[in-house]
């Protein structure tokens, strides 16, 4: 009887041991921090590109009237400020360019040169987030810029210039390098309107109308 109580004793004793032995205290499991980016903010940036288009020039009086590729060079700064609305962005930009576009058409000892040489865009951009730091965008607002024109009727040359105001409307997309860096490409299309041109005399003597495509690319610091 001793004999068997001592023998239980002993295997409840390691039973026990065993089990306290099979308990494994497992560490807490790290909680997984998700690396989000919110476009909402103000940003500054620089950007350069290449415009093109097609410049027309119209004679008063006459049935003279002429085309000439336009081209040139173009770099400037950029600022703005988006709101983000879940995959939505609601943003509005402001920019200025110096430029070298240039177009210079003549016909039978007739004819006109156009240049622009700075302008600048203030415009609302309309956003979609497919993925969470990069962005496609539809652009659109005013435009400005001086338009100078030189003009030969023939007997007389004469020159003139002004700043007009036209529109402008374009795409593009953007992606961020960092919380602070964003990538960008874009194309607009510009129209300054028309610049009428007199001669020595003050008489109306035509008009040069020099509408361009401008594609460009940047990079943006965002606050």
């Amino acid at each position: 009887m001793k004999y068997t109580t001592l023998a239980a004793a002993l295997l409840l004793s390691s039973t026990s041991a065993f089990a306290a032995d099979a308990i494994v205290y497992n560490e807490p499991a790290p909680v997984a921090v998700v690396d989000t980016f919110s476009w909402t903010g103000g940003y500054v940036g620089l950007n350069a590109g290449y415009a093109g288009g097609k410049n027309k020039y119209n004679e008063y009086g006459t049935n003279f009237s002429a085309k000439d590729n336009s081209n040139g060079f173009l770099g400037g700064i950029q600022a703005g400020y988006n709101w983000q609305f879940d995959q939505m962005i609601v943003g509005l930009e402001t920019d200025i360019q110096g430029a070298g576009l240039k177009s210079d058409v003549e016909v039978g000892g007739v004819g006109a040169e156009a240049k622009i040489n700075w302008f600048g865009t203030t415009r609302a951009r309309l956003g979609y987030t497919p993925v969470d730091r990069f962005m496609v965008y539809a652009t659109g607002g005013v435009a400005y810029g001086k338009i100078k024109a030189s003009a030969f009727d023939g007997v007389n040359s004469f020159s003139q210039s002004d700043t007009k105001v036209g529109y402008t409307v374009g795409a593009g997309a953007e992606y961020a390098l960092s919380n602070n860096v964003t990538l960008k490409s874009e194309y607009l299309y510009t129209d300054l309107g028309k610049l009428k041109l007199d001669d020595v005399n003050g008489n109306r003597f035509g008009e040069v109308k020099a509408p361009f495509h401008t594609v460009r690319v940047g990079v943006n610091y965002k606050f």
